[in-house]
């Protein structure tokens, strides 16, 4: 295996990481600056106000996207171990 066969496949691990948190990550930003902007205006900062709506986010996030997000993971899984066949010493 060449270094360049490896650094591609590390490229395409992480872009499959990408893929599969981006969806869950943007959410919970999203909800974290909508929380901190009615905290500030509020002006009760209590962290534990803001965690229901985040954890909230999550799991519709997953409930939503998590059929593609195991598809994305289980076809790049797919193809390392088709891959690995594949690899001569």
């Amino acid at each position: 295996m060449t270094s360049a066969y490896a650094l591609d496949w590390f490229g395409k691990m992480l872009w499959t990481a990408v893929l599969s948190a981006g969806p869950v990550v943007f959410a919970v930003v999203s909800v974290g600056l909508v929380m901190a902007i009615l905290q500030a205006a509020t002006q009760v900062n209590d962290q534990a106000v803001a965690f229901g709506p985040k954890a909230l986010a999550v799991i519709g996030t997953l409930v939503v996207g998590g059929p593609w997000m195991l598809s994305q993971m289980s076809e790049f899984a797919h193809a390392a171990i088709v891959a690995m066949g594949h690899i001569h010493p």
